[in-house]
């Protein structure tokens, strides 16, 4: 996840640069898909959820004991999924003793039966956070979520939220076919007082990797990027403030450092690479970590087709700091990738990007991710981006997105 808002502030209030001292393995944000029961037929659904009961989910009784496995590992942040986890009958149950044993507890939700008691329960559980996933306004995000209604209910599952003061954001994935909402899912963030805005990039997962087709082009993210930058830095300098992050799509790092560059220079933009580095992209593996409906763990939500253990039989800790070769690859800086990422001046900085994408195209997950949307001279590739970022002067002239498409 790059924390677009994050980054935009240290231009205008610099920070210390954060160095990490870590002692044991690193413990990832696990997010548990609970149940993949769920009343929507989204398009883009990498769990494949349907309105029925799926067999084989973990018990009570063995989510529970994986409950306190995480705790006692000592995981920073688990944040409770499905299907839609609402369909799950204990979920309150799991998150009431979940909340002493983590740091910060999210809710991802679409949103439709987070009203009157559900919403009560949530407030006084006390979660950190409510992602709600909206895919379009009205009609648009009803097509895409394969149920009529299902935009009006989500948008009252986001009131109703800050009716009882919890932090609430939306969560939009970019296809051709709800491109044109971004604006407006903004300017309602804005009108609803929403917190946080998450725009993640299509993964080919799943039923999103059926309709892997409709992914946005290359211009069309690049297009969004430059609407967030935009949003991003209005509240970094003044206006009002939207937590805005982006998921799934690791060169929006590189792509916000090279405008860095473009509009404040290269000594700004040396800077603000140093704390991406620190970031380090690409998490899958050693930062983040999925638990499955069954109990399977794999090195992030999307890749359901590669299974490290099952918690039914082995505790999580345990498969997370065993001997896998794949989280042992995913783990290592820098990662053995080919094409254009084995080639890229920004490793560092995205740390490879998606990998699930380059396997499900190509059959390896070492081959160049194809949502890979900079040129080669912003990756470096004849030397330029990597001049631009330590050479280029502050004219005092903001930079204006439009010229990327002159």
């Amino acid at each position: 996840m790059f924390r677009l808002s994050e980054y935009m502030q240290q231009i205008v209030d610099p920070a210390p640069l954060r160095t990490r001292t870590r002692k044991g393995p690193v413990k990832p944000v696990v997010i548990w898909n609970l149940t993949r029961r769920c009343n929507l037929k989204c398009r883009h659904c990498y769990t494949v959820s349907a309105d029925v009961d799926f067999p084989g989910e973990l018990s009570h009784e063995q989510a529970m004991d994986t409950l306190e496995d995480l705790g006692r590992f000592g995981i920073p942040a688990l944040i409770l999924s499905g299907g839609e986890p609402l369909d799950r009958k204990d979920l309150f149950e799991i998150a009431q003793r979940a909340r002493p044993l983590v740091r910060m507890l999210a809710l991802s939700t679409n949103g439709t039966k987070l009203h009157g008691e559900a919403a009560d329960r949530v407030a006084e559980i006390g979660f950190d956070y409510v992602g709600i996933s909206i895919d379009g306004i009205g009609k648009t995000n009803d097509w895409f979520r394969g149920v009529e209604g299902a935009y009006r209910s989500a948008l009252r599952g986001v009131r109703e939220c800050k009716a009882r003061g919890i932090k609430v954001g939306l969560r939009f994935t970019l296809t051709e076919g709800n491109h044109e909402s971004l604006p407006d899912l903004l300017r309602l963030c804005d009108d609803e007082g929403v917190d946080k805005f998450y725009l993640s990039h299509l993964v080919y997962a799943g039923r999103g990797d059926k309709h892997r087709g409709e992914d946005a082009e290359h211009k069309r993210s690049r297009w969004a990027m430059d609407l967030l930058l935009d949003r991003a830095w209005q509240g970094a300098s003044g206006g009002r403030k939207l937590d805005i992050v982006t998921g799934n799509n690791d060169a929006d790092a590189v792509y916000f450092l090279n405008w860095v560059g473009e509009t404040f220079g290269g000594t700004t933009a040396a800077r603000i690479r140093e704390h991406l580095v620190a970031w380090g992209g690409n998490s899958s593996g050693l930062g983040v970590a999925n638990i499955d409906t069954l109990g399977n763990v794999h090195p992030d939500t999307y890749w359901s087709a590669y299974t490290i253990g099952s918690v039914k039989s082995t505790p999580f800790s345990e498969l997370w700091t065993g001997s896998d070769a794949m989280l042992a690859r995913l783990r290592t800086r820098p990662r053995p990738l080919k094409g254009r990422c084995g080639s890229c001046a920004f490793q560092s900085v995205c740390g490879g990007n998606t990998r699930i994408r380059a396997l499900q195209l190509t059959g390896d997950p070492w081959a160049e991710d194809p949502a890979c949307y900079l040129s080669d001279a912003e990756i470096g590739l004849d030397g330029a981006a990597v001049e631009r970022l330590t050479v280029t002067p502050f004219r005092g002239k903001r930079h204006d997105p439009a010229h990327r498409f002159a």
